[in-house]
């Protein structure tokens, strides 16, 4: 499924503007690294670095970490997981979580959360993009289950995690077959 992810979402021409927005409003003002946990194609780490951005992506696909290689020869790609990072404690200045937390079951996920907070510096920030929805519940996703996490619910889980929420989006899903809520939150570790 690697190859029909990269087609559909493997570009920076797919996101939204306001998402682009978002990411750079968070991620691009801060010296220090960035880690793009669940970087897939690589794209938006690309994206990062080209707003001078010191970012790293980190994917358990290895064919996401050769594509990204391939595509984005000047960026820092390497294969890992979200559950335990391969980077010291509080060393980064940020991370972007962009649909990656949504593979992420749900009794996992204060556990993924930790991990996070245990690499990111003193007032470092989160982006998390994930899909909304009234609750917690699974759906068939075109590469692994997924979740939808209604907005209130996971910014409780960042809370209890350390960090603290400064923005937060969200867009309705559209009439298009596929599309589905959006939401985004940005906190910063306290």
């Amino acid at each position: 499924m690697a190859e029909q992810y990269i087609e559909l979402f493997g570009s920076t021409a797919q996101v939204h503007v306001d998402d682009l927005a978002l990411i750079a409003r968070h991620l691009s003002i801060r010296p220090g690294a960035v880690l793009d946990v669940g970087c897939g194609p690589g794209h938006l780490t690309a994206h990062l670095r080209s707003l001078d951005v010191d970012a790293t992506g980190i994917d358990l696909v290895p064919e996401f970490v050769a594509h990204a290689h391939a595509t984005h020869p000047d960026g820092r790609y390497g294969l890992g997981s979200m559950h335990r990072l391969p980077v010291p404690d509080r060393s980064v200045a940020g991370i972007l979580a962009w649909y990656s937390l949504i593979h992420v079951p749900p009794d996992d996920l204060d556990a993924v959360l930790a991990e996070l907070r245990r690499v990111m510096a003193p007032t470092g920030t989160l982006v998390a993009g994930f899909f909304d929805g009234d609750e917690v519940v699974a759906f068939e996703h075109k590469v692994v289950t997924a979740y939808r996490w209604p907005v209130d619910e996971l910014a409780a889980r960042l809370r209890q995690a350390g960090f603290t929420e400064v923005e937060r989006r969200r867009r309705p899903g559209v009439a298009e077959p596929g599309r589905r809520p959006h939401a985004a939150i940005a906190a910063i570790a306290g």
